[in-house]
């Protein structure tokens, strides 16, 4: 299949699954930047639940609408010591956290400016993890809409309906919490490791 996403905040298990079930993957780089969405939060289960990461974006007092390439990160906030933090205090006793801990590390300790770079920065480090050479391109103008079957940027929509089924996995607290759906798929390769890789290529995307 043809699949033309947003990049997005270590992107969620539909999203990955689909960029990985792609014949031909482009990212959407020329849209309008959108508030509340995936392109600067992710979701990760935690001993007390659901936990929003979310990157401060800065604010500009330019005219009009900010395109997705032009937005910069707030990096006077201490967010990327607060993520991994918890991304640590989380996942630190799941199975193969520490297998995969020096892949994810450098994001987390490079200092990025530009929101875009760092999502592309996070889908290659996910492509590592996953040991997976997924070449894309990138849009060069924007278009409102596709007319195939091809559209995946409303995955990026943290307010989307969550229409896929995910099968259950693995989960560190899901005894305490009950199994959590729709969460990075850090979740996933942290509990399932080198299984993480089949489970995303046999996710089924009937969107």
């Amino acid at each position: 299949m043809t699949c033309v996403l947003n990049p997005t905040y270590f992107p969620d298990i539909v999203t990955t699954a689909a960029m990985l079930q792609a014949e031909q993957l482009t990212i959407e780089v020329c849209d309008n930047y959108q508030k509340q969405s995936f392109r600067n939060r992710m979701y990760i289960a935690t001993a007390n639940g659901k936990l929003l990461l979310n990157i401060p974006i800065k604010h500009t007092k330019t005219q009009g609408h900010k395109k997705t390439a032009e937005a910069q990160i707030e990096n006077n906030f201490l967010w990327q010591r607060q993520h991994w933090r918890s991304i640590v205090i989380a996942y630190r006793t799941s199975p193969f956290f520490e297998f995969y801990e020096d892949d994810l590390h450098p994001i987390f300790h490079t200092e990025y400016q530009s929101l875009l770079e760092l999502n592309k920065a996070t889908m290659d480090c996910i492509f590592e993890m996953l040991d997976v050479d997924i070449e894309y391109t990138e849009t060069e103008v924007y278009q409102a809409e596709y007319f195939d079957d091809s559209d995946y940027r409303f995955l990026a929509n943290a307010k989307r309906k969550n229409r896929i089924n995910i099968p259950e996995y693995r989960q560190v607290f899901a005894e305490e919490n009950g199994f959590t759906p729709h969460l990075t798929v850090l979740d996933l390769i942290f509990n399932l490791g080198p299984e993480a890789l089949p489970y995303l290529q046999n996710l089924e995307l009937k969107l």
